[in-house]
């Protein structure tokens, strides 16, 4: 699974952009912890209540100021997300039908057995949780990758960033089919008719990158007219950007993940942690902790992401016969970092338990105690898993 010399630049540069945005994260959402057990607690929870309205005459738009960093923010995060899946697709694994199937096949496995998981502790009961512990938190894994395993084969993180965001695109296609309102049908074909004329006039010449930028602000405006959530057009507009190279040798997916990706990482998420991972443990009973959503996505996380990751992948190298240039103790320990739901598991309860905060808190305190014990999970396997440069085909 050797990568190719351009993907592989960029790919590694995103990887160290990654993994200190995700040591920023940790100290953001240890922040929101401190802050919402505190004396300022009702102060936070108000200051994230607070209603913001941008009016420009013609469009109106009404919303908190958590609202505002879910819907607006995200977007950008989002938006880089769609830059590397197109990076992924032309140039990085995923264009490769040699090394695309293990981190494919990985990423299913570790979407449906911890859907699975929950469905079957806590379906019955609550089932808005189920799309959950889906996704994996790009920016946390790789961090805590860095951390425990500072020495890996690199072949080992390209693995866990593709598998994420593969695992991440299938946790925005639920979104567009699960969290999508009423469809308003004009401004979403005139989104749809916005991106195609963008990617046809990008297929034939080299287009300024403010164009690009422009096309992405203006499909989210759409996008909060036509019902469709905003994080399905963010991504779609970035898969609107063209592929080709300049003369210079540079791409525009390039050029826009080296101006957007810093911000997305180091500030957009950091605030979005700060203003999710805030939750208020007064009066929670022991009870509430092990039993009910919390505990059936803390579970579908810690346990349902390792063995589905490590399943899926060993079922691609002996029926598809993909290469793993890698040992077992690796898949898993992936495996266990992708149960590192934290971001994209925070987004998608705030969607799922709308206007429902007790559920929402219910979800997110599950998304904490998963991802603690899965980064507990993923120290055992890389610190006391003894060592082997043998890959699991030659054993």
């Amino acid at each position: 699974m050797k990568p190719q010399r351009q993907a592989g630049s960029g790919a590694l540069q995103f990887l160290k952009t990654e993994a200190g945005g995700g040591m920023l994260l940790v100290a953001a959402a240890a922040a929101a912890m401190i802050v919402a057990n505190s004396a300022w607690s009702q102060a936070y929870f108000n200051i994230l209540a607070m209603p913001l309205v941008l009016d420009l005459g013609v469009w109106r738009v009404d919303a908190t100021l958590k609202d505002w960093v879910k819907d607006g923010l995200m977007a950008v995060f989002f938006y880089v997300i769609g830059l590397e899946l197109k990076r992924e697709l032309t140039v990085g694994e995923l264009s490769n039908p040699k090394t695309f199937a293990l981190p494919v096949a990985a990423a299913i496995g570790g979407a449906a057995l911890p859907a699975l998981f929950y469905l079957l502790m806590a379906g019955a009961t609550e089932p808005r949780a189920w799309p959950v512990p889906v996704a994996t938190d790009i920016a946390f894994a790789l961090a805590a990758l860095s951390i425990l395993a500072p020495k890996v084969d690199p072949r080992v993180r390209l693995f866990l960033l593709t598998l994420a965001v593969v695992d991440d695109l299938m946790a925005i296609v639920l979104i567009a089919l699960l969290f999508t309102s009423d469809l308003a049908i004009v401004p979403l074909v005139g989104a749809i008719a916005l991106l195609l004329t963008i990617w046809a006039l990008g297929r034939r010449r080299s287009l300024p990158i403010w164009i690009y930028l422009a096309t992405a602000l203006v499909s989210w405006a759409l996008a909060k007219e036509s019902g469709v959530h905003t994080s399905v057009m963010a991504v779609a507009a970035a898969m609107a950007v063209s592929p080709k190279l300049a003369s210079n040798g540079a791409s525009m997916i390039g050029k826009l993940e080296h101006a957007i990706h810093p911000v997305s990482a180091f500030i957009v998420l950091p605030i979005f942690a700060f203003c999710a991972a805030g939750i208020s443990l007064a009066g929670l009973q022991l009870q509430q902790v092990t039993s009910g959503a919390s505990a059936a996505i803390a579970l579908a996380l810690a346990l349902g992401k390792p063995l589905g990751v490590a399943l899926f992948a060993m079922a691609a190298v002996r029926l598809l016969q993909a290469p793993l240039p890698f040992s077992v103790r690796e898949v898993v320990g992936v495996g266990c970092l992708c149960g590192i739901g934290f971001t994209m598991s925070l987004f998608i309860a705030g969607l799922a338990f709308a206007g429902d905060g007790a559920g929402e808190d219910a979800a997110r305190l599950g998304v904490l105690m998963g991802s603690g014990l899965s980064l507990v999970m993923a120290a055992a396997v890389f610190r006391l898993w003894p060592n082997s440069n043998v890959s699991a085909r030659e054993r």
